[in-house]
């Protein structure tokens, strides 16, 4: 079976389009940053590095140094598919990204898209 094209996709010509889409509705560069290092357990300075490089989403993603265990409590529809119920890995990883960003731009709480009690 052929890969999604989205896992070849240079992670860093998706990240800005998380930015503006952030931005437009009011939110900060700063909290998609701590939304993705939430997630990925990447660090501020290896993830500018992420942003800049040629690295695509599967490897940014496998070479993720922590995913967040309660990554699992994400729930909802991205593109019209329930993200709890996508088996591929890389793309439910992918999607949980996309979902926690509309949580953002949507106006949620920061603490509310962490998952925090």
């Amino acid at each position: 079976m052929d890969k999604h094209r989205i896992y070849t996709t240079r992670f860093g010509s998706v990240y800005p389009l998380y930015v503006t889409k952030a931005e437009r509705k009011g939110r900060t560069k700063a909290e998609v940053d701590e939304i993705i290092r939430w997630l990925t357990g990447y660090s501020k300075a290896a993830l500018e590095t992420r942003t800049r490089d040629e690295t695509d989403f599967e490897t940014f993603f496998a070479d993720a140094p922590a995913m967040n265990p309660d990554r699992a409590l994400i729930k909802g529809v991205v593109c019209g598919v329930r993200v709890e119920e996508i088996e591929a890995p890389v793309m439910r990883e992918i999607r949980y990204l996309d979902k926690l960003v509309d949580e953002l731009a949507r106006g949620r709480k920061m603490e509310k898209i962490l998952r925090k009690p």
